[in-house]
């Protein structure tokens, strides 16, 4: 029978389910940050994420694109200029070369629908343009050319307009559009374009080019570079503070765009994830570095511009290398690799692909950079929960082993009378079941601690123990054996008028009445210490006290419960006996209730210990 019952209390045989069941609730709280979990474990190592990589687009930025300046003709214009005729025929190409439509309800990527609403503002509605020159073929975009193509009928003729990043128009253009004349590019023209392009990105505008030449076949070479046109994308205005919070965690965000480098920039700037020129750096400079060099660079660069999917892939495993945490963001098929390589790959609910979904970790249902800040803190409070439930669950099944063995040991120096065991298997088992796993998922349920983003990011390969976690293990559980070995103890004292061991053993055997009754007090303080233990391991750092401004129902809940059943077991007839419990009168519940508080007491005084403590160290 001891060994039966050594056996059940040795095993902390609720420490999976519960962990589960915290893990569950845990995903729940994301949901109301916007934030779906699609794999249970990602939940933990959220908390724990040091690098955030970001694509700008959407993410940090709005989404909502307008065209708010133009380069037509080797001049840079801006207001109600790019609204005249001379720009109609650039217009007209970059809404015929996009996907996008806003005709029948807005459907399309962001960029191309601000270009399709910058050509209707001209009078040039897409549904018209399509009538005049209909799409005969198409070249899709792509990150590694950075354009797309279509060719058209127009005029008797197959014209092909091609648009997309102005470094990659101009290696295709040998000619330039003038005040409706073709001529041979210059390289004077070229640095014009450039720095108008420049001029707009310093301005966070995100720069187009347009060109065009008639063929038979679709091809993109020997264009005619016609225009530029800059968007305005202007920054989420919640997201700088999210980037704030996350530096005082000490969290880096990192964005990573298919943007020029100015543009990038510009908006790193403006919500503090980049302070310096020298903070950018782009797919090519990446391409000619090797995966050591990149490991140094990502220590200090915090914008990447004009990325391939290659590169994301190559950011994150640097920054892996450097032993960080790396959540990514994504929300295109090409971003999938990128998403199974981070720790934590999170997908655009609004604008992701399947694809991305399926290989993220989890899907932001708002695209809102803001949300990954908010998941990030339930991830550490959750984290905090797990520990705590762990830590729980583990002093108390330390307690009920120790507290078996202390009664074996003490056996060992009586001669004629052996102790028994302080707790049958059915108490053991009753306990594991409503003093145990009740409070853990109680705690489990448990409030993120205010200011849990002021600590720095956890070692991965940090102990679950470490942080004080051994000392609150073994010494709750030495306390929580101690209180009820004396309660074990107490009754043939009490009762019996022991007066050593030796006639507390004989006593026990010889009289089962005290026994039982000597059992059913061990049984009520591990009982109740639990409970009480429970109130305490809320917060290691606060009193008890902040319990009752709590909003966590399920700590109160299990606490009452806990104590109802208990008291139950040991007064009402029939069920004492089913659990071999005698019943305690007044007294005993009294001494019983006194030993029971000495978990709760001892955390007030470390509680008190480490207030003066923080209140010397500022």
């Amino acid at each position: 029978m001891f060994a039966i019952s050594l056996a059940v209390a040795a095993v902390p045989e609720g420490l999976p389910a519960v962990v589960t069941i915290v893990l569950a609730l845990g995903v729940q709280k994301m949901v109301k940050a916007n934030t779906i979990v699609r794999k249970l474990p990602s939940v933990e190592t959220l908390g724990a994420v040091s690098v955030v990589c970001s694509d700008k687009t959407g993410t940090l930025t709005q989404n909502k694109m307008t065209v708010v300046r133009a380069y037509l003709n080797e001049k840079l214009v801006g207001g109600d200029e790019i609204f005249t005729d001379d720009y109609k025929f650039l217009s007209m190409g970059l809404s015929l070369c996009s996907n996008a439509s806003v005709d029948d309800g807005v459907y399309g990527d962001p960029t191309e629908i601000a270009l399709v609403e910058y050509a209707n503002k001209m009078n040039q509605h897409k549904g018209d343009l399509e009538k005049i020159a209909p799409r005969i073929n198409e070249y899709p975009f792509d990150s590694v050319r950075k354009m797309m193509s279509t060719q058209h009928a127009y005029e008797g003729k197959k014209i092909i307009f091609t648009k997309g990043a102005i470094d990659s128009i101009l290696k295709v253009a040998d000619r330039i559009l003038i005040n409706g004349k073709e001529r041979k590019i210059t390289k004077e023209d070229k640095e014009n374009i450039m720095k108008a392009s420049d001029t707009m990105a310093v301005d966070a505008l995100r720069v187009l080019g347009l060109a065009y030449t008639y063929a038979d076949e679709l091809k993109e070479e020997d264009l005619v570079f016609v225009g530029l046109v800059g968007m305005i994308d202007p920054p989420r205005p919640e997201c700088k503070n999210a980037v704030s919070i996350f530096k005082k965690a000490g969290i880096t965000t990192i964005m990573i765009t298919g943007d020029h480098k100015t543009t990038a920039l510009a908006i790193a700037k403006e919500l503090g994830i980049a302070d310096e020129n020298g903070e950018a750096l782009s797919g090519d400079e990446i391409d000619e570095l090797t995966l050591e060099q990149l490991q140094e660079k990502v220590k200090t660069v915090h914008v990447f511009a004009r990325v391939s999917p290659e590169n994301k892939v190559q950011i994150v495993t640097a920054i892996k290398a450097n032993g960080n945490i790396a959540a990514m963001t994504g929300d295109g098929v090409n971003d999938a690799p990128s998403l199974k390589a981070a720790d934590i790959g999170i997908a655009m609910g609004i604008t992701g692909t399947d694809v991305a979904k399926g290989a993220a970790d989890m899907v932001l249902t708002d695209d809102n950079f803001a949300s990954i800040e908010k998941a990030v803190e339930e991830g550490r409070g959750i984290y905090t929960n797990i520990k705590k439930t762990v830590l729980f669950l583990l002093s108390t099944n330390i307690a009920e082993v120790l507290a078996m063995f202390a009664v074996v040991i003490m056996s060992l120096f009586l001669m004629e009378h052996n102790l028994p065991t302080p707790l049958l298997a059915i108490h053991i088992l009753w306990v594991n079941l409503i003093t145990d796993s009740l409070p853990a998922v109680a705690l489990g349920a448990d409030e993120k601690e205010s200011g849990i983003m002021d600590d720095k990011p956890r070692n991965p390969k940090e102990s679950l123990f470490s942080r004080g976690g051994y000392w609150v293990t073994f010494g709750y559980g030495l306390l929580i054996t101690i209180t009820t070995v004396f309660a074990f103890l107490m009754i043939p004292i009490f009762e019996g008028h022991a007066q050593s061991l030796e006639q507390i053993a004989e006593v026990l055997t010889n009289n089962d009445a005290i026994r039982m009754q000597s059992q059913t007090a061990a049984f009520c303080v591990l009982s109740l210490s639990e409970l009480f233990h429970m109130l305490g391991m809320t917060s290691i750092k606060k009193s008890f006290v902040h319990n009752f401004w709590s909003k966590n129902w399920l700590l109160w809940l299990s606490f009452a419960l806990g104590v109802g059943l208990q008291v139950a077991v040991v007064n009402i007839p029939g069920l004492n006996g089913f659990f071999s419990c005698a019943p305690l009168d007044i007294a005993h519940w009294g001494i019983v209730l006194a030993l029971s508080v000495a978990p709760v007491i001892v955390h007030e005084i470390v509680a008190l210990v480490l207030f003066i403590k923080r209140k010397v160290s500022r």
